[in-house]
């Protein structure tokens, strides 16, 4: 395949992460695009049947046929300039511009690092912990339910926690909003069974922790990071319940069986990279808690220099051979 032939990064202005990769691209001398899903609106596109699709941004030209491989980030809605529209117009227009995206996403097949609708299926918390207990994990008792009768055995050997089961932010039109953190629950009374019926949540036994662990999967290569959230208060229970800069990081050497483990729980959700959430607890047991497939790792490599960039840049150049 030609060498001039580029590489797509698809994501949105704002995405950190994706500066490590064009840094990463750039130092290798290779060529690519970076799309920023925001601003499809503002760009012109093409396609006949039968030929190369085309989207172009000024002298920018991108032909999905020469694209060589393709890592999907982070991409945000089309933004669309109201300029006077209706509101309905404004829907209209963004939606078309979304459908397109999903069918440009599929055009590029196989030359996904990670595939979208490999991520949106790797999504599913109660498939990846049926996968993780099939390769040989140790997961929590779990119970997902919106029904409290349901919960009250889970807490007959101590403290249960809650999480939801994948919308994480509770968005508020006139500010940022807010996160909900996994919780813990001492006791059934503190379950308001009127809030829990709205919707499910995963409640799981609550582990006791040595530490966190963050284990970044990229192929075959393995990067895990020790992060002692047991250190403060407020991050026991969730390590995320603060600012990343207070906790500490060190590069952790995973056994070879647990590192065979997350790789083996990657490949099984059809996936190139995953960001998987481990538990040491107090007795040395490793324990899974989930698989994000399209988590952050910019901030790991910049505290720890595990270089993880390189690692999706070399998978990359290899999908392309």
């Amino acid at each position: 395949m030609e060498r001039h032939h580029p590489y797509l990064i698809v994501t949105n202005k704002r995405d950190l992460t994706s500066d490590f990769i064009v840094r990463e691209i750039r130092n290798r001398g290779l060529p690519f695009h970076r799309l920023n899903t925001e601003d499809v609106a503002q760009l012109l596109f093409t396609q006949r049947l039968g030929d190369a699709t085309t989207l172009c941004n000024g002298d920018t030209q991108i032909k999905l046929d020469t694209v060589r491989a393709a890592y999907f980030r982070r991409p945000l809605p089309p933004e669309v300039k109201p300029d006077g529209l209706s509101h309905s117009s404004v829907t209209y227009i963004r939606e078309e511009w979304s459908y397109l995206l999903r069918s440009l996403y599929l055009e590029l097949g196989e030359k996904w690092f990670n595939h979208p609708n490999s991520v949106i299926l790797a999504e599913d918390k109660p498939r990846q912990l049926r996968l993780a207990q099939e390769v040989g994990f140790t997961v929590p008792e779990t119970v997902i339910t919106n029904e409290l009768d349901s919960v009250e055995r889970l807490f007959s050997d101590g403290d249960v926690i809650a999480k939801p089961m994948k919308q994480s932010l509770l968005e508020d039109p006139s500010g940022p909003g807010s996160v909900i953190y996994t919780t813990t629950i001492h006791s059934i009374e503190e379950i308001d069974p009127t809030n829990l019926r709205v919707a499910p949540v995963i409640f799981q036994r609550r582990i006791d922790k040595r530490f966190d662990l963050r284990v970044t999967v990229v192929e075959t290569r393995v990067f895990a990071v020790a992060i002692n959230s047991q250190k403060f208060a407020k991050t026991e229970t969730d390590w995320r319940h603060s600012s990343v800069t207070e906790l500490e990081h060190e590069v952790f050497e995973l056994p070879e069986e647990v590192a065979k483990q997350c790789v083996e729980v990657v490949r099984r959700l059809n996936l190139r990279y995953g960001a998987i959430d481990l538990v040491l607890d107090a007795s040395g047991a490793f324990w899974f808690l989930e698989c994000n497939p399209n988590g952050q790792w910019a901030w790991i490599e910049n505290r720890t220099g595990l270089p993880i960039a390189a690692a999706i840049v070399t998978a990359m150049e290899n999908i392309s051979k």
